[in-house]
């Protein structure tokens, strides 16, 4: 039965990829590997299957009540959707905008996420609850001549358009916003075939492009960056299907998409020099720009104000030697760098995406993959400040996710994929409940008193995790011109076409992360000759960060097998290769460890001094209050021991570690699990040793 329903699920998948409604990048790899895509991969695990399902039903479900001002307790208009309707009915400059300036790009944000999870899971009623936004959006830009829309410059500061006059575009987000709805409208009408957002999203952007760049246009670049790796989206979609720029009422020159692209990305850190935000400080820098001083005769006509190093924008991109200011921004910022190396092959682009992302990995990344020490602006701290109650906003680490995984598209490196696990099992998953209606912004590793919430008045969190869980099927398999990439261990099938008469089908089963052991079925159409590759984690071989930041006890064997044969483990890059001729329905079997580990941190992040933290596979570990009512006098001793288990009263499917030692013992759970029981719960990843 299960080999008939995938036969069907393949019949039915490459039937369908010919219709309107699921349209690709059919493109020639632009990177060292490209992956197959969400829609070509068909999920079946027992860790993943039931979230994924979850997150569909509850979460999507609640996340759009909320936007529109359901179950939110408190007085006044909450609708965020009504700041569209008062546009479309031209409440210009009457005030009265509900949230902050970034909501647009919320409610784009969740459509992309929504997109990418019909393509996985069809639902004719959540695409028509969607149309219904869509046309209320394209009915609000429908009253300006240009195609511009951001519901709080017009309805609260019309004449600061763009950031403009005494505007100040930091706080207005409207590139911001802009971007992320040319990345609701690409991700949309790839998901269903509709093209009335893509025409919205494809006719602001020829404003922008109008608009923006060299002399004599406006000098103006993203303060909040995302809409680089957006804008590059629209460039390929309309690049590798020219021929749908006939089925939309709006002139498409896809190349203009990729000058104000490159305009955005290379002339940051080209302004007036001013204000100098660091010596001057964020009320007096932000007055400068509000007074307009940058227009000054002294000043280049084509001058603009400096956001600083909380928007990247002190020094030129290509000299930033360091990952710094706004964790969201910063990873964001290097996603789109990436992404558009994999179009340009620029060896600066390369090398600064590269320079960015092992600065980031090995000198300024958590445990959990999260990033971002400081509270104040959300920021960076310097080098190996790492601290255990640091901010860590799950936007920052869900960047990180992306940038690592356009890395990986980059060079086909599995570094880059071991971290992108990182952050999807630990850092993105603590980011919704486990009933999958609460939420985090924070997520230190030792806090006091740490609650989950159910709305926000900065909800940019549960959007984003919408994308990362909606995108990362995606991410599973790629390929070369030769051969198979495994990236991710999850239960699931696709059928991969290398070149003419070699498409192969595979399978994978495994109980991953509670189990090591991942089973592949490997069936070529004919007896095909081809190379393997399995990505082998760092972790597993006992590297639990790729320049030292962290380091583990793990010893164990990895073990793989061939049709239940040993093969010898020839990694490179992070995969081991099996090169050889595969005939229908060979069987793989990898035997990662997963027994508990012990991590301990470099000695130059002065903050974890004599403390360590527990894993097992992918799962970082915690102790939680609930559990350990001594959790604050727990340490670590030479002799403690650690078990795998299952025995949790209220997590029955997953693993815990117990602990156990001459003083005390105790239970540590996944970190992403804490907060779901106990309010004003407590909870540690880092130990203190004895």
């Amino acid at each position: 039965m299960k080999k008939h329903h995938f036969t069907l699920l393949l019949a039915f998948t490459l039937c369908n990829l010919s219709g309107k409604y699921t349209t690709t990048y059919a493109q020639k790899p632009m990177g060292k590997v490209t992956f197959i895509e969400a829609r070509k991969v068909h999920i079946d695990d027992s860790f993943w299957s039931p979230k994924m399902e979850l997150w569909k039903r509850v979460t999507i479900d609640d996340v759009l009540n909320k936007f529109e001002g359901k179950h939110v307790n408190e007085p006044g208009n909450h609708n965020t959707l009504s700041n569209f309707d008062r546009v479309t009915q031209g409440c210009t400059g009457t005030g009265g905008h509900v949230g902050p300036p970034w909501f647009d790009g919320l409610i784009y944000e969740s459509i992309r996420g929504i997109a990418d999870y019909l393509i996985l899971y069809p639902d004719k009623n959540l695409e028509a609850r969607v149309d219904d936004y869509i046309n209320r959006i394209a009915a609000a830009q429908a009253t300006d001549p240009n195609g511009y829309i951001n519901t709080y410059t017009t309805l609260d500061e019309p004449e600061h358009r763009w950031g403009e006059n005494g505007g100040f575009l930091r706080w207005q987000h409207e590139v911001y916003n802009s971007g992320m709805l040319i990345e609701a409208g690409v991700h949309y009408y790839l998901a269903t075939g509709k093209t009335k957002l893509l025409s919205v999203a494809t006719r602001l952007t020829n404003y922008m492009c109008e608009y923006m760049g060299e002399q004599p246009k406006k000098n103006i670049v993203p303060s909040h960056s995302g809409p680089e790796e957006a804008i590059i989206k629209l460039y390929w979609l309309y690049k590798q299907h020219p021929e749908l720029k006939t089925e939309l009422e709006v002139p498409v020159n896809e190349d203009n998409y990729w000058k104000l692209l490159t305009f955005w990305i290379e002339n940051r850190g080209h302004h007036c020099g001013f204000p100098l935000w660091k010596s001057w400080g964020n009320e007096k820098a932000e007055r400068w720009i509000r007074e307009n001083q940058y227009a000054e005769a002294q000043y280049s006509p084509h001058s603009r104000p400096s956001w600083g190093d909380y928007a990247q924008d002190s020094i030129p991109v290509f000299d930033q030697q360091t990952i710094e200011g706004h964790a969201v921004r910063a990873t964001l910022l290097a996603t789109g760098i990436a992404t558009a190396a994999l179009e340009n092959h620029s060896s600066a682009y390369v090398e600064t995406a590269r320079r960015l992302w092992d600065n980031m990995v090995g000198k300024r990344m958590f445990i959990t993959g999260g990033v971002g020490a400081i509270h104040e602006d959300e920021k960076f701290g310097p080098d190996y400040y790492l601290p255990a109650d640091a901010y860590l906003e799950t936007c920052a680490a869900i960047g990180a996710g992306f940038f690592s995984q356009r890395m990986n598209e980059l060079t086909g490196e599995g570094k880059y994929m071991d971290e992108l696990e990182r952050v999807l099992y630990n850092s993105a998953l603590t980011a919704v409940s486990l009933s999958g209606n609460q939420y985090t912004y924070q997520n230190p590793l030792n806090a006091e008193k740490h609650n989950r919430w159910e709305w926000h008045g900065c909800p940019c969190c549960p959007p984003m995790f919408l994308k990362f869980t909606g995108a990362f099927p995606g991410f599973i398999y790629s390929h070369d011109t030769k051969g198979i990439y495994i990236n991710l261990f999850v239960g699931s099938e696709t059928q991969i076409q290398l070149g003419k008469g070699k498409e192969i089908q595979l399978k994978q089963e495994t109980e991953y992360p509670w189990n090591g052991t991942v089973q592949l079925t490997v069936s070529p159409l004919k007896a095909t000759r081809f190379p393997l590759r399995i990505r082998i984690p760092g972790w597993a071989q006992g590297i639990e960060n790729p320049y030292g930041l962290y380091e583990s006890d793990l010893k164990n064997e990895i073990k793989l097998y061939v049709n239940n044969q040993p093969v010898n483990l020839k990694i490179k890059d992070g995969y081991a290769e099996i090169d050889r001729k595969w005939y229908p329905k060979d069987k793989v079997m990898l035997k990662l460890p997963i027994n508990p580990r012990i991590i301990t941190p470099n000695h130059q992040i002065k903050e974890l001094n004599q403390q360590v933290a527990l894993a097992s596979g992918p799962v970082i570990y915690c102790i939680e209050s609930c559990d350990n009512p001594n959790l604050n006098q727990m340490r670590i001793m030479p002799e403690t021991q650690y078990a795998i288990g299952k025995q949790h009263q209220q997590f029955r499917d997953v693993n815990i570690i117990q602990i156990n030692n001459n003083e005390w013992s105790g239970i540590a759970i996944p970190y992403y699990m804490v907060a779901n029981r106990d309010k004003n719960s407590s909870h540690k990843v880092w130990l203190p040793l004895k």
